[in-house]
């Protein structure tokens, strides 16, 4: 992946200028979204207009592990890694693969809620998505 090629936002991909500590589901619902659909990668560091600007502290891979261990329920799978730029800025970047055991809900203020992928966007799944992502957790199908 050549991160300088990446425009905007995609289904495949999201970008966070940088890891919100205080606000976990503005970036964890991005990874109950990839794992319910179609995987992707969560890449942190570089604006939503393509600015990279690296982390200043790039030890919060901990931080970002942590986080979906204990904030999604079940823990998707996931490989955390480093990127340096050519201008020697690091971004994290959170790759997350597409989930058997959906769905993968984001747990926080006492709420379980379940996200997808719609375009460039993770958005609330609503009920029939929800019923979907359930059967497709037992292998099952659904035919409205």
């Amino acid at each position: 992946m050549n991160i300088s090629d990446l425009i905007g936002e995609t289904t495949e991909y999201d970008k966070k200028l940088a890891l919100q500590e205080k606000k976990p589901k503005s970036w964890c619902k991005s990874v109950s979204a990839f794992a319910n659909t179609f995987g992707g990668a969560l890449i942190f560091g570089i604006s939503d207009g393509g600015e990279i600007v690296g982390l200043e502290n790039p030890k919060s891979d901990e931080k970002i592990s942590e986080t979906v261990k204990t904030r999604l329920d079940p823990i998707p799978v996931f490989n955390l890694r480093f990127h340096k730029t050519d201008n020697k800025k690091i971004l994290i970047i959170l790759d997350v693969c597409k989930g058997n055991e959906t769905p993968y809900y984001y747990s926080g203020d006492g709420v379980l809620e379940a996200f997808v992928r719609v375009g460039n966007e993770s958005v609330k799944a609503t009920a029939t998505e929800l019923k979907r992502l359930v059967l497709r957790g037992k292998n099952t199908s659904y035919d409205l």
